[in-house]
């Protein structure tokens, strides 16, 4: 793996869990991105993720444990804005519901705003109340024209 990190603006931010431990959200070299994937994808960090400019990681940690990560992208807009899409939030089973997740997508939506982005976009289960309390409470909502269903393509092997 090359020494290249992920795009991505800041550096540490602490914060406390409801238990009083100190947890960290980083902006992770590329061995600590690679041990969130294997933990989260369960494969590594492919160089390509690592080396593209628009690229946005964080890795939340507790003591030297990785306990969630949120990644996505910052992409530029043809009108000359930019926007966020996360397309991952996850937090350790054991970790959830300390503020964690809250901790990663605020540190997400700061690097992004100082980036330039001016809106962040995200899908979710319509059934994971946390996670849609949680984007309720960060003052998200839901996308404006109306319920939305979210399609996959899978490219590999069309002509």
């Amino acid at each position: 793996m090359s020494t290249r990190r992920p795009h991505a603006l800041g550096g540490r931010t602490e914060f406390r869990l409801r238990t009083g431990q100190l947890g960290s959200v980083i902006a992770p070299g590329n061995e600590l991105l690679d041990q969130a994937a294997r933990l989260f994808m369960g494969r590594p960090a492919e160089e390509a993720y690592l080396r593209s400019p628009t690229s946005l990681a964080f890795v939340a940690v507790v003591g030297s444990e990785v306990v969630g990560w949120c990644w996505g992208y910052h992409l530029p807009r043809p009108d000359g804005t930019s926007m966020l899409y996360v397309h991952q939030l996850k937090v350790a089973e054991a970790h959830r519901g300390q503020g964690i997740g809250r901790e990663l997508v605020t540190t997400f939506m700061t690097a992004g705003t100082a980036a330039g982005a001016g809106t962040m976009f995200l899908t979710t289960g319509a059934d994971n109340t946390a996670a849609r309390a949680l984007y309720d409470s960060l003052g998200g909502g839901l996308a404006e024209q109306g319920p939305t269903v979210n399609y996959w393509f899978l490219l590999k092997g069309r002509p």
